[in-house]
């Protein structure tokens, strides 16, 4: 059986910032990515309600990297657990286990794609139409072509080819609209 997924919010880089919130079901596990900074918190929660998914009910929010603009709503969701590279966090337990090929369920995995971050990760999501990245390795469609505050330039280069040899059939990039991949995605 294949995830479903909505973006919650189409996130931007400007003078302001917002990150791109995504929602996937698979089954009974039902995920946010990136619950980051919105212009208002109905940016999330509205779209929730309208896909009847109350906040409680969201079982996982994976964090793709660890900066404010990525996480610091992360508190709407009281019973989920909380995904980073290195662990899951329920209420007072923290859970090691490496993201590499770590799975929430049979269509949700997740895989390390540093460069932003020495701690980026992706959320890959099997889909109906195809393999989804949930990522940071590009903020948008045009990338940026180098991203300028990158931890690490080589490993991001790293990250985006490994991202690219899976084939997905859509990216969600970490501040912007879902793209397709193309000769033209920066590398």
């Amino acid at each position: 059986m294949a995830a479903q997924w909505w973006v919650l919010n189409a996130g931007y880089v400007g003078e302001r910032v917002a990150s791109t919130v995504a929602l996937l079901r698979d089954g009974d596990t039902i995920v946010v990515v990136d619950p980051g900074m919105v212009a208002d918190r109905q940016r999330i929660l509205g779209p929730l309600a309208d896909l009847g998914v109350d906040p409680d009910d969201v079982t996982d929010v994976i964090f793709s990297h660890h900066h404010p603009d990525h996480t610091i709503n992360a508190a709407l969701f009281r019973n989920a657990r909380y995904h980073d590279h290195w662990a899951y966090y329920v209420d007072d337990q923290w859970v090691s286990r490496d993201a590499e090929g770590y799975a929430l369920s049979d269509a949700i995995r997740l895989i390390r794609t540093p460069g932003h971050t020495a701690e980026d990760i992706t959320t890959l999501v099997d889909t109906a139409d195809g393999l989804v990245a949930f990522t940071h390795v590009w903020w948008h469609a045009d990338g940026p072509p180098e991203d300028p505050v990158a931890a690490d330039g080589v490993a991001l280069a790293a990250s985006r080819a490994r991202v690219l040899a899976l084939n997905p059939v859509l990216i969600v990039p970490g501040h912007g609209p879902a793209f397709t991949p193309d000769p033209t995605t920066p590398r």
